[in-house]
């Protein structure tokens, strides 16, 4: 597998393991479980921050050598990937917000 590839291949893991955290923080908020759901979108920062580092190593790289590497469907896959699973971050901290105002509310009119 080439190095462009590997790269690639480990940013689609880490935001795509990113992602599933953060839209299982929202099922937990869903469910009243507040502290999982934090802790889940902890967890999905963690390997964010892996696909993240992947990607921005290959920026460096790229900006070192003063030339612009190859652009694959892979790598713009990649890349889409890294902006959904950013995108599923602030929605699941809007739908968690939402759901302890509505569990909030709730409690008041009982």
């Amino acid at each position: 597998m080439e190095d462009l590839e590997l790269i690639a291949f480990k940013i689609i893991s880490g935001v795509g393991a990113a992602r599933s955290s953060y839209i299982e923080a929202i099922q937990a908020a869903k469910a009243g479980d507040y502290d999982r759901a934090e802790k889940l979108i902890a967890q999905g920062d963690e390997s964010f921050v892996e696909g993240h580092d992947a990607h921005t190593g290959l920026l460096t790289r790229e900006a070192s050598e003063g030339q612009g590497s190859s652009v694959t469907l892979l790598i713009l896959h990649a890349e889409d990937q890294l902006m959904s699973a950013e995108a599923f971050k602030i929605i699941a901290q809007e739908f968690i917000a939402a759901h302890k105002r509505i569990d909030q509310l709730e409690a008041k009119l009982k």
